[in-house]
């Protein structure tokens, strides 16, 4: 018989094993959908991973593209709130004002910073990301659903250090600079073997060394007008 005092402790403890379960199945979904993609990923597989019967994936969270969507958002907040509070903190505290440099590193390291965070799922969640911005049935979609905010205070930050540059060579400079992180974020491994091991693509420090120059250098060369003839 339940009696007044245990009830609230069942009930909590129902709730903790709902959480645990859906954290479960986002977690195992996260992993395949990194691994395989949405198309090569079935329910039955996340199921399977998951521990659970595949009925009770679709009461939670519909069907397979609603599931992903769910994986998808989950981190997407988190990731949302660390890269604009580092975007807001390099505006306050930097010295002498603020550089190309410092908000590129600013927006591009915070990402980077998520990756080694002890917790496997982060990088699963960058592959994701990766995909998602190459994906022309969907993906604009997804991304502009959750990340322009960010992607607007970014290039606005921009604009302040070049009033002048047109807004179109802003758009296409994170355009350009978007293609690089995700590709960044795959981990391919393509440049392992094209540079016969001498790079890695799970390097982060090495990309980040490199992209902040890289990127800063042609900011400023189309502050310059410079352009191929």
């Amino acid at each position: 018989m339940t009696t007044l005092s245990t009830a609230p402790r069942q009930r909590l403890r129902k709730s903790e094993q709902r959480e645990q379960t859906i954290t479960r199945i986002l977690d195992a979904a996260e992993a395949l959908f990194a691994r395989n993609g949405l198309h090569g990923t079935t329910i039955k597989d996340v199921a399977k991973a998951g521990g659970v019967d595949p009925a009770l994936i679709h009461h939670y969270f519909g069907d397979k593209k609603q599931l992903f969507d769910a994986t998808f958002g989950r981190r997407a907040a988190i990731a949302n709130q660390v890269r604009m509070e580092a975007l807001e903190h390099y505006e306050r505290t930097a010295v002498g004002g603020m550089t190309i440099e410092g908000v590129i590193d600013a927006f591009v390291g915070a990402t980077f910073d998520l990756l080694k965070r002890p917790e496997k799922g982060w990088l699963n969640y960058g592959v994701l990301v990766a995909q998602v911005n190459n994906t022309p049935e969907w993906g604009g979609e997804t991304m502009r659903a959750h990340f322009n905010p960010l992607v607007s205070r970014f290039i606005a930050m921009l604009k302040s250090l070049a009033p002048t540059l047109p807004d179109e060579d802003l758009y296409w400079f994170y355009h350009l600079l978007s293609g690089a992180l995700t590709l960044t974020l795959a981990q391919t491994g393509r440049i392992d073997t094209l540079s016969g091991g001498l790079c890695r693509s799970d390097d982060i420090a090495a990309v980040r060394q490199r992209m902040v120059p890289v990127f800063s250098g042609g900011f400023r060369g189309l502050m310059n007008g410079m352009r191929p003839d």
